[in-house]
């Protein structure tokens, strides 16, 4: 399975013990910033520099996340392609032909991939805690930065860490890979509700 696939999960444990006047911890005032609509679409921009080649591999599309549909990833530019992710498969689409299916009880890497890439896109940092260790910090103008090293042994042979940013969306994911490579995503133009959905996309999620 591709490593670049593994964009990434988890529960993290606060304490039942804090004082009723403690801080909230930054993860937890992240949290609280980030917006979780049903339905989030928007626009992304990848690039990925290979070790040893200076300029980057560019790719843009439209991604959207459905809280009960699952997320769709649809490649315009330099080429066309889709890639839907369910919670228990990933299907990948060249127009209407269905090109690779990976199936969660045949590949047992599938539900964790989807739930990871779930968690970096809508910013459930919840549930990375299991996989990562998480060092969040939050901005003087709502900003924050969450930083995850990976702690799980199948995944730290092809991640090093990753590195989110945002505010009430995520809007950057840097993904530094075992092998030297790396992949920056950039998110714009982000809308939630029903309305964000475009035709095509409608269409991918009946």
């Amino acid at each position: 399975m591709s490593p670049s696939l593994i964009c990434p999960f988890f529960a993290f444990f606060f304490s039942f013990f804090c004082l009723p006047l403690q801080a909230a911890s930054p993860l937890e005032q992240i949290q609280a910033t980030i917006s979780k609509p049903d339905i989030l679409c928007g626009r992304f921009d990848q690039q990925k520099y290979l070790k040893g080649i200076q300029a980057p591999l560019r790719s843009e599309g439209r991604f959207c996340i459905h809280a009960e549909k699952g997320i769709l990833w649809r490649s315009l530019k330099p080429f066309q392609s889709t890639m839907r992710l369910k919670k228990n498969e990933i299907i990948m689409m060249q127009g209407n032909q269905v090109t690779a299916r990976l199936d969660a009880n045949q590949e047992p890497m599938v539900q964790m991939i989807n739930s990871v890439l779930f968690s970096l896109i809508s910013g459930d940092l919840s549930q990375l805690g299991n996989l990562f260790d998480i060092d969040a910090r939050v901005n003087q103008n709502k900003t924050w930065s969450v930083l995850l090293r990976a702690r799980q042994t199948g995944l730290a042979k092809v991640i090093n860490q990753i590195t989110l940013q945002g505010g009430i969306y995520v809007k950057n994911v840097e993904i530094l890979e075992k092998s030297g490579d790396r992949i920056n995503i950039s998110f714009s133009d982000i809308r939630a509700g029903q309305e964000a959905l475009q035709a095509a996309e409608v269409k991918e999620y009946e």
